[in-house]
């Protein structure tokens, strides 16, 4: 297949871009293309184990494979490392499905499990132990790793170590068959325990658990480790260009030494990039399930959370996420990116296509005294001005509306531009009113205000051609439709909570404002769950996909309207 960043495509289609902005993964594949390497294959993959939900720095790996498959014709899979029953879910691998495909990248009929080679992986970790590479070791958990030495010291073997290869395969069939317990035995590659590289000391190859897979159910009851798997995989599926985060640099050796000692039918090679790292936020799997599973968030999709199916939720789209990873690009070194760039990358697309509608968050009434009693008529309201063909709509005005509490003040001070006792100001595609009277209660709050409107100021313009600084937007009090909104904020106040102590102590206390009497236009009621909107001068929203209702709208704040990170730049 080809895509839009297609080479061989002429200059007009973009490939002369393409090449200009390629990154050091796409130069080596590039190089590798022209030199017949692979027969000029190019084949990738992203994958994930199905043990919690993807997260934005997931998409950053999707986005780099995927594309490398467009930009050279190649192929994409998808692939799943389960080898650990233990904390793997069906509801995982399906969630995980519906994220890629969100984003953007397809893996047509290229759907596999590390599951599906699981009578492979057994076979050839018998080759090794035939071939004096592997055996069976009695070791516990604990001993395993007191023997394996530290960073400076050399480790000790296994008193196992020369085990006769008959004897450990026996004893490997008899793990397999349920046998023995948990912990009893593990099957370990024969490599070096004085490798400067940990990972090169013996590493384990499978240990007994007895406990059924999503997908195999009770047939087995050992399972290859996630690092004996994981380059077995690509080997089987052909993958050209295995990429991954820099985390699994070290693995590297480990992965080569296994596709070196093994009778496999395809060698890939592994290319690391930075990870992605975002400031308010954690990338871990292990902490972002500790945040569900202690309640600190209502689940993986709650608005705060950095996974994608939270961030869909809160009214990200897949174009934005993909622009903020272009942006960003590929480097080698890691580094940490500002969330203001991603929350820009996210308003810049909504900008273009959210129409702009009117909601009233905290509501005060406004009677228009001079207006005619149980009169309605449609002003006409533009859709989106970004957008030539997003057309108009209309919206009910009446004698009665509510306008935002924050857009008046009794005491205002002189640079105040919006409603004051004896001040004009401009509803929006509507008129200039002028506040007369201030009703309070009997705590001497705020409760009405009772304002005059110019008849001949509708649309905004008068006959004098009097203009006035301020403009409120509004609801008709008698079409309005009650809505909870929820204002989400950074789920950690710290721009790095892992940098000092526990994660946990750098929660954010404010991060989600629930507000439960919001006043919205009447169309807002009954759009689709997912529809993403600009609530004029309050930010940018999405119906809730969960909690929403028809006739019982819940909004979530996917974004301010204010930039930090563009402003940040201008100063720069």
């Amino acid at each position: 297949m080809s895509g839009p960043n297609d080479p061989t495509k002429p200059a007009e289609s973009g490939a002369e871009e393409a090449v200009e902005n390629r990154d050091f993964i796409r130069e080596i594949v590039a190089a590798d293309v022209e030199s017949g390497k692979h027969g000029g294959r190019v084949h990738t993959r992203f994958p994930p184990e199905p043990n919690g939900y993807l997260h934005i720095g997931h998409s950053k790996a999707i986005l780099i494979a995927w594309g490398i498959a467009q930009e050279f014709g190649g192929k994409f899979n998808l692939r799943f490392d389960d080898t650990n029953p233990e904390k793997e879910e069906t509801e995982f691998v399906e969630g995980i499905q519906r994220d890629v495909k969100w984003l953007g990248a397809d893996w047509d009929d290229r759907l596999f499990h590390a599951s599906d080679y699981f009578d492979t992986f057994y076979e050839w970790a018998q080759v090794l132990i035939r071939e004096g590479k592997a055996y069976v070791c009695s070791l516990t958990e604990e001993e395993v790793r007191e023997y394996r030495g530290t960073v400076t010291e050399a480790g000790r073997p296994s008193p196992d170590r020369d085990r006769p290869a008959e004897e450990s395969i026996d004893l490997m069939e008899r793990m397999k068959n349920g046998e023995f317990e948990e912990g009893k035995y593990t099957v370990r590659a024969k490599i070096d325990m004085g490798h400067a590289n940990m990972k090169m000391r013996d590493p384990l190859l499978y240990r007994i658990k007895h406990m059924a897979h999503h997908r195999t159910g009770d047939t087995w009851h050992i399972y290859p480790m996630y690092d004996y798997a994981h380059g077995q995989g690509d080997a089987i599926e052909g993958i050209t260009h295995s990429t991954c985060s820099l985390e699994f640099q070290v693995n590297r050796p480990l992965y080569d030494w296994f596709i070196e000692n093994l009778p496999v039918p395809h060698v890939p090679h592994q290319y690391e990039f930075a990870r992605l790292n975002l400031t308010h936020t954690v990338m871990s799997k292990r902490k972002l399930r500790l945040l569900v599973e202690d309640d600190h968030v209502t689940g993986w999709d709650d608005p705060r959370m950095p996974t994608l199916v939270a961030m869909r939720r809160r009214g990200y789209t897949a174009e934005a996420i993909r622009e903020f990873c272009d942006r960003i690009g590929v480097a080698k070194a890691d580094s940490t990116v500002e969330f203001s760039l991603l929350e820009w990358a996210v308003r810049e697309h909504l900008n273009r296509v959210a129409p702009r509608v009117m909601a009233v968050l905290r509501p005060l009434k406004v009677v228009i005294t001079n207006y005619p009693e149980g009169q309605t008529e449609m002003v006409e309201c533009i859709n989106n001005p970004e957008d030539d063909e997003a057309g108009t709509r209309e919206v009910p005005f009446g004698r009665e509306l509510w306008i935002e509490r924050d857009d008046f003040r009794e005491e205002a001070p002189r640079k105040f531009f919006r409603l004051k006792p004896g001040s004009e100001v401009r509803l929006k595609h509507a008129y200039y009113i002028t506040c007369d009277e201030v009703i309070k209660n009997d705590s001497g709050e705020v409760v009405e205000l009772r304002c005059s409107y110019d008849p001949e100021s509708r649309g905004g313009s008068t006959p004098d051609g009097r203009k006035v600084r301020g403009t409120l937007h509004w609801v008709s009090c008698d079409h309005a439709v009650e809505a909870e909104v929820r204002l989400y904020d950074h789920l950690f106040a710290s721009p790095f909570p892992e940098k000092d102590g526990d994660f946990l102590d750098n929660l954010n206390p404010t991060s989600l404002e629930v507000i439960t009497h919001a006043k919205l236009e009447p169309m807002l009621g009954g759009l689709e769950p997912g529809t993403q909107v600009q609530f004029m001068r309050n930010g940018y929203f999405c119906v809730d996909t969960v909690d929403s209702k028809p006739g019982t709208p819940v909004y979530n704040r996917t974004a301010t309207l204010k930039d930090s990170w563009a402003k940040a730049q201008k100063k720069g």
